[in-house]
């Protein structure tokens, strides 16, 4: 069964590149287009969509508020925001509101693609990389310290949770956290789906989210002393 993706930029040829590249692959279908959030918001009500290419500055209704009103029902599509980085500051804003990636419109067509295949399967798309990149961009958005964390859920973490919890809220990859702590990535992939469990998150987008909200991770990426 193909993939059904939406294309929601208010400027057309972006969407037409885009869906050229989608049109290209057998298990993806572009089944919808907006060219705002209020467009797209009406359009999802009478399509089914698996995964959204979502903009983040458009008129009427921008793409965060967007997300946060598709991202509401227990049941919804999934959501990669879509942005330029360098001259956008509500990609953090994006993934708080329930995206599960984000991306730069300037990706690679095959990374784009892999992206959308990783949302679909349940899996976060931002990469390490890019985690890093906007932590430091954004870090500064964030608290830079906290007595308590105020998701008293996280003391139900075991020790080698929190510290697993840490170096994902900093960037690392499963295997440079099994480097790290000297696992196996298995071991870590264990405890990730164990610490999302117990905190109620989605993906470790969220992980990241909540331990800079926290105060967990300090604004620059190193742990809360």
């Amino acid at each position: 069964m193909s993939i059904r993706v939406m294309l929601v930029d208010d400027q057309v040829l972006l969407r037409t590149g885009f869906r050229m590249v989608l049109a290209a692959q057998p298990d993806m279908e572009v089944v919808a287009e907006a060219g705002d959030g209020l467009e797209a918001l009406e359009v999802l009500r009478a399509t089914k969509v698996d995964v959204v290419l979502m903009d983040v500055r458009m008129p009427r209704l921008d793409g965060v508020e967007a997300t946060r009103r598709i991202c509401e029902p227990a049941e919804h599509p999934k959501v990669i925001i879509l942005t330029t980085f360098d001259l956008d500051e509500y990609a953090f804003s994006g993934l708080k509101a329930g995206a599960s990636g984000f991306m730069l419109k300037d990706v690679p067509p095959a990374e784009l693609l892999a992206a959308i295949r990783s949302v679909h399967s349940g899996d976060a798309v931002v990469a390490p990389s890019t985690t890093r990149r906007l932590l430091d961009r954004f870090a500064p958005m964030l608290p830079t310290t906290a007595q308590e964390p105020e998701n008293k859920e996280i003391e139900r973490l075991t020790e080698r949770e929190r510290e697993v919890m840490l170096l994902v809220a900093q960037g690392l990859s499963n295997g440079e956290i099994a480097g790290r702590l000297v696992l196996s990535e298995a071991t870590v992939k264990t405890h990730v789906g164990r610490i999302l469990t117990k905190l109620g998150l989605r993906d470790r987008v969220q992980v990241v989210v909540l331990a800079y909200e926290t105060g967990l991770v300090r604004a620059g990426g190193g742990p809360q002393l």
